[in-house]
């Protein structure tokens, strides 16, 4: 009898072992998925209250808004308080804590990332199979997208980065910067003549390759379904003007080129092409204008530049909507400018802004020094009200920057938030996996 019950026993052990093990399996299945990290560069707090006050109203809602995991982003590096955008984007992409200079490598060599790999993220990612693609409203060769895909020893040699992120295997790469990607004995297709050294022809050599090269705004819309491998040349540098209002006034250019897609264009496209036939997937999207105009002290440059990334947001959260296992989760390494919303009352005096505070704090209008104030679109009781925008510096600073999240592991954002962090949460759920256990703590 003892020995009956005692197999019954262990038969029923055995059941329960194999039951945990399908749920843990199952449970891994699930944890796994797609990531979409958003990076308006340069933005902290202040920047995002006064974009929703201007586009939304100060009682109005972004798509940042709406994401519902919130964490204190603590951004110094390993030899400074303040990031710069290397430093940052290395961190982003491995994991550990990266010096002022690094793209990717430190001393000349490799960095190795919080996983023990001497890879970033994203290569990881596309060694395990999972498609990967790069979003940039700036320049190829600009960091925040750039260090997730190839290193190199210094952020100048523009050249050989340009060069390792065509060659890098990433299905999709939207971005400007063709000066970068031709020789400079010839003219591209945005005007401008190449920068290359080399006499190499890299759109050329990558369309022998199988990629579908594109160059504007309707070229990116009529990309078909199915597209496998695709190139985006949006401009010769930027595909925003990279100036003040003053500047862009005095030279008549608009803030974005007019025939660029917006980010949210270029992240819907991208999302579109990476997801198709349901394949896990990797995009990392940068917003640099936020970061170049907000530098160049551009008020109204820097609030267009951020709608455009919280439209990006809004596109990433539709897709969410309908498809669970994805990650959203957005981030930047510093503050550009010191960007301050400061409101005015209005009683029927209102005229022009100064140029300068009594403390020598420059102040931006709606089109620069010395214009109209900003006037924010309507609270929940119809009122709107002025104001203006104030700058403490034309470099970046360190501050009130938040990361937020929504979807799959968004939970594992939280209030002591370092920026080793970033990697953490999306290596988790790429690879169902912590990289050091520190998540789970």
């Amino acid at each position: 009898m003892i020995r009956k019950v005692s197999f019954i026993f262990g038969y029923v052990a055995r059941i329960c072992v194999m039951i945990v093990l399908l749920v843990s399996c199952v449970k891994n299945e699930i944890q796994t998925g797609n990531v979409i990290f958003i990076h308006p560069d340069g933005m902290g707090l202040s920047n995002w209250t006064a974009t929703r006050v201007y586009y939304y109203g100060p009682d109005g809602y972004l798509h940042w808004d709406r994401l519902p995991y919130v964490g204190l982003y603590r951004g110094h590096i390993k030899n400074s308080l303040t990031a710069s955008s290397q430093a940052g984007a290395s961190i982003h992409a491995y994991g550990v804590k990266a010096s002022y200079k690094a793209y990717g490598m430190e001393d000349g060599k490799q960095i190795q990332a919080l996983s023990g790999n001497y890879k970033s993220i994203m290569q990881e990612a596309m060694d395990f199979g999972i498609k990967v693609g790069v979003v940039n409203s700036g320049s190829i060769v600009e960091p925040g997208t750039g260090v997730f895909l190839v290193s190199e020893t210094a952020r100048e040699l523009s050249e050989s980065i340009a060069e390792k992120i065509i060659f890098s295997g990433a299905s999709v790469i939207l971005s400007g910067g063709e000066e970068w990607l031709i020789p400079e004995t010839i003219n591209g297709r945005h005007g401008a003549k190449g920068k290359r050294t080399d006499g190499r022809n890299l759109i050329n050599e990558i369309k022998d390759r199988g990629y579908t090269i594109i160059y504007s705004r309707d070229e990116l819309l009529s990309v078909p379904v199915g597209e496998e491998k695709v190139l985006g040349v949006f401009s010769d540098g930027h595909t925003f003007n990279d100036g003040s209002e003053e500047e862009l006034l005095r030279d008549g250019l608009p803030l974005y080129q007019t025939n660029s897609p917006t980010l949210a264009e270029m992240t819907e496209k991208a999302i579109e092409i990476l997801s198709f036939g349901d394949n896990q997937f990797f995009l990392v999207v940068e917003e640099e204008g936020t970061d170049n105009l907000a530098n160049k002290n551009n008020a109204i440059g820097t609030l267009t530049a951020l709608k455009h990334a919280d439209d990006a947001i809004g596109v990433a959260s539709a897709f969410l909507n309908q498809n669970h296992n994805t990650l959203i989760i957005t981030g930047s390494d510093s503050e550009a400018g010191g960007m301050e919303l400061l409101g005015k009352r209005d009683d029927g005096n209102l005229s022009k802004i100064v140029r300068r505070e009594w403390n020598g704090a420059p102040a931006d209008g709606i089109r620069g020094d010395s214009s109209e104030m900003f006037w924010s679109k309507p609270d929940n009781n119809g009122n709107i009200f002025p104001f203006q925008i104030n700058w403490s510096t034309n470099s970046d600073v360190s501050g009130g920057l938040i990361s937020r999240a929504n979807g799959l592991n968004a939970n594992m954002l939280n209030a002591n938030f370092d920026n080793t962090d970033i990697y953490r949460i999306m290596y988790k759920t790429l690879f169902g996996k912590d990289p050091d256990g520190l998540l789970s703590k």
